[in-house]
């Protein structure tokens, strides 16, 4: 019953951030999963089945709003999902370690890179909606997409700020976007295709997914109606510290 607890609130607080900042769900959750004993693999798979309901969660809030553009959303599954695949597949055949001192160095680098840019995504001015635009930005969503699929961490942090710096959407916008497409398809794809090579710790799945579920409500509600300035500071506290706790583990 204990465990069960620990994992709702790892969960619950790691989707909650997550729905608040654009991404990073596995910023918290997947290191402790790390820290709790599973190995990478096994991890990373039960972590990306998790994290489907934080992207169900937040589509339940954010389909209220309608913020998203079919144009711009079908292109980020189209060219996202075929990468998504390519990573599950090759992480499972990379050794623990190399893949935990990965996820630190590039945990570590996020964070920094969020603390630098205080301001983004305060307006949307959307841009490169043209062919040549969209083109590009297929290109750089299919690499996000690569590493949703590998590392998974703080996929939905480059995604939101790919489409922030890219596109133009603010920040609101953008976490729309990557909510939905990222947490649901995109994450829901990844699951199959790690899954289907790897084991999945199965009886920890409904903790997980019932605190990914309310997360991805509580904190897409919030970012709505409040924003988060306060959260972004404690996130990025959060991602340096887990990033460093990874790299000398």
């Amino acid at each position: 019953m204990f465990e069960q607890l620990l994992l709702f609130f790892i969960s619950l607080t790691a989707n909650t951030f997550s729905s608040l900042a654009g991404g990073g769900a596995g910023l918290i959750q997947l290191p402790a999963l790390l820290m709790l004993g599973l190995p990478f693999s096994i991890a990373l798979a039960t972590h990306k089945v998790a994290s489907v309901a934080l992207g169900l969660g937040a589509c339940v809030r954010y389909f209220k709003e309608d913020l998203l553009q079919r144009r711009l959303a079908l292109l980020m599954l189209f060219s996202g999902l075929p990468s998504v695949v390519l990573g599950g597949l090759l992480i499972v055949r990379i050794p623990d370690h190399i893949a935990t001192v990965s996820l630190g160095i590039l945990t570590i680098g996020l964070g920094i890179y969020s603390a630098l840019n205080p301001n983004l995504g305060n307006s949307n001015q959307p841009k490169n909606m043209h062919t040549k635009g969209m083109i590009l930005g297929a290109f750089g969503l299919s690499f996000i997409g690569f590493i949703n699929g590998s590392l998974t961490s703080g996929t939905g942090l480059f995604a939101t700020m790919f489409l922030v710096r890219w596109f133009g959407l603010d920040y609101k916008h953008a976490v729309a976007y990557t909510l939905v497409i990222v947490g649901v398809f995109w994450n829901g794809t990844g699951a199959i295709a790690v899954g289907l090579l790897s084991n999945i710790q199965w009886n920890w799945m409904i903790a997980l997914l019932l605190g990914s579920f309310l997360g991805g409500y509580i904190g897409s509600h919030l970012a709505i109606v409040k924003g988060n300035k306060l959260i972004k500071i404690c996130y990025e506290v959060i991602t340096i510290s887990i990033g460093l706790t990874l790299v000398l583990r």
